[in-house]
């Protein structure tokens, strides 16, 4: 016998039914007073379909459905979570800053776009370095195909990327090869289709707007359960399918004004089940607001949140890079952009933003590297250009080898966007699949008349509905054997030995990082203890002379023909070199 429970605070009636509706038991307000009905269900077990019906409306799939099979407007699936066998008792995830973190979409990670078709492919990420795959968002979403930022049924694997089943058969066999895995997880707003939680409950709250609509009820009346259903899907993510951790979207559109802010709150929470689990579990924010409070412990006024993605440091690298000024890159572009995040940890800490229009951010003092993620490409900056164009479409071979090597020996935790490693040729495009005609016209409007703001031609926009748009962004697994490709791949394995072997280049002490550069011969040196970093982004080549002598012996370099002396090195044009200090 299962005991259902359904939050639904403002309802007069709540019935549950089994999916062919046969059987319809009238469900009991729990005499608590906090809203809730619940109901002895005999027919509820592994696999059986539900539904709730409220006040003679619906029916509707479960707030907390462990399964849509059907997709969004389906019925739930139950889902009994002690029935998989996990192998995975003897994994413990490493050190957050010792991490090397691979950012996968299953959908185009493979061509068969499936959790367990991903498992044939992990052994190329164990082989390359990487310690952790984070996937984008998995939670069920509208439609076959879609980046999962839309996602409604937020405890429900998605049917098509293969269920509950699949997803832990995924994270098994990475725990298996000793890779980590952290879950992209998006709590700021659901998505426009199939989202019911309104049938239910005040989910959401006009006294604040999003990007994406209403914002969801932090902290206003009835907001308590409204968190206990966002902490609760966390610690379920962690505690039923095995993650190590969670990256939490776009924080700066999580809205509340309590004593104890939300994302404190998790924080907490996924610390105490770590404890009663015996393993380490970890919290990554996306954070626009360059808020360093967030990565700080709650006994200093912060969030206790892990680590942040660092958007200064890839605007920085990709502004210079491309040469690309528009939008938020306007705020970058030169050198000295770069030496600042690389030695004070962001760029913009209280300081004006043109592009803003205001002053953005506080100051990086006292915060590890290790609290910050670094990458010189990530689904959003990728997926949200027009044609969806990967760093490698922008740069020559030349500074893509430049770009990587700052990453990969920054103070920052490095992470890669799939098919970085190899330079694929396949964009990331933003695409979706909504089934309602109306919806996938407005996206597919929009998202045109946005691009056309900045001088894109509306008619070269692919069309998000178009399945063409999807399979044009899967990943092309001949690639990383073929000439160039192949030598983009072997730059990387080496890189990312280099990282995990040298402790200089897994230091997060930033105000150890020295950085030494010529905008006008365009050439730049980071030094990290024993380590040196010589990076030539000329076209010309160029003979650097710095304070920081270039002694010890070349370990790693981008281009034949790099020579050394006494006081200098000779670098070829749009090259790196990495020289490691003799001890003796």
């Amino acid at each position: 016998m299962t005991l259902m429970r359904v939050w639904a605070p403002n309802a007069k009636q709540v019935k549950l039914e089994s999916g062919d509706k046969v059987q319809v038991l009238e469900m009991e307000k729990s005499d608590t007073g906090a809203g809730w009905w619940q109901v002895d269900a005999p027919f509820v077990k592994h696999g059986v379909d539900y539904a709730y019906r409220i006040d003679d409306q619906g029916t509707f799939p479960d707030p907390r459905s462990p399964w849509q099979p059907d997709g969004v407007h389906g019925p739930s699936r139950w889902v009994d979570h002690g029935r998989f066998s996990w192998s995975d008792s003897q994994h413990q995830q490493p050190p957050l800053g010792s991490a090397v973190i691979a950012e996968l979409h299953i959908g185009t990670f493979t061509r068969e776009g499936t959790f367990e078709s991903a498992i044939d492919r992990l052994d190329h990420l164990k082989d390359l370095g990487i310690s952790h795959v984070e996937l984008m968002p998995v939670a069920e979403f509208s439609g076959a195909r879609g980046w999962g930022y839309d996602g409604v049924d937020l405890f429900a694997p998605h049917h098509t990327y293969g269920g509950p089943e699949g997803l832990k058969k995924l994270v098994n066999a990475c725990h298996e090869r000793g890779l980590s895995v952290i879950l992209d997880v998006v709590y700021n707003h659901l998505g426009p289709s199939g989202n019911y939680l309104k049938q239910f409950g005040p989910y959401f709250t006009d006294k604040y707007s999003t990007p994406w609509g209403e914002a969801v009820n932090f902290d206003g009346p009835e907001s308590a359960e409204v968190r206990r259903f966002f902490i609760d899907n966390a610690l379920m993510w962690l505690r039923d399918y095995h993650f190590d951790g969670l990256r939490i979207d776009a924080i700066h559109a999580i809205m509340d004004l309590s004593a104890i802010h939300f994302l404190e709150q998790l924080s907490s929470e996924v610390q105490s089940l770590g404890v009663e689990l015996g393993r380490h579990l970890v919290l990554i924010a996306e954070n626009d607001l360059n808020d360093t409070r967030v990565v700080k412990p709650p006994e200093t006024g912060g969030y206790g949140i892990d680590a942040q993605w660092n958007e200064d440091f890839h605007h920085a690298l990709h502004a210079h890079l491309t040469g690309e000024k528009k939008g938020y890159y306007e705020d970058f572009g030169g050198l000295e952009a770069i030496a600042k995040v690389l030695t004070e940890g962001l760029v913009y800490d209280g300081c004006y933003s043109s592009f803003r229009r205001r002053h953005h951010g506080r100051p990086a003092a006292g915060i590890s590297g290790h609290n910050f993620i670094g990458c010189l490409q990530n689904h959003d900056q990728v997926g949200n250009r027009a044609l969806g164009e990967r760093t490698s479409h922008l740069l020559t071979p030349g500074k893509l080898k430049i770009g990587g090597a700052l990453v990969m020996t920054s103070p920052f935790i490095p992470m890669l966007f799939q098919g970085e490693e190899w330079a694929a040729s396949t964009p990331f495009l933003y695409f979706t699949n909504h089934p309602e005609p109306e919806l996938g016209e407005a996206v597919k409007t929009g998202r045109r008349k946005e691009f056309a703001s900045f001088g894109w031609n509306p008619n070269e926009i692919p069309d998000p509905q178009a399945e063409e748009t999807f399979l044009q962004s899967k990943l092309n697994w001949e690639e990383p054997a073929l000439d160039l490709h192949q030598e983009v791949l072997q730059w990387y394995r080496s890189l990312i030995e280099l990282r995990c072997r040298l402790p200089d280049l897994k230091d997060g002490h930033i105000d150890r990082t020295k950085v030494h550069f010529d905008k006008t011969e365009s050439w730049l040196v980071m030094t990290r203890g024993d380590v040196s970093v010589f990076c030539n982004f000329a076209e010309k080549p160029r003979i650097i002379t710095i304070p920081v002598k270039p002694e010890g012996e070349i370990i790693l370099a981008s281009e034949g023909g790099i020579t050394k002396s006494k006081n200098s090195i000779s670098l070829p044009p749009e090259s790196a070199a990495i020289i490691l200090r003799s001890n003796k």
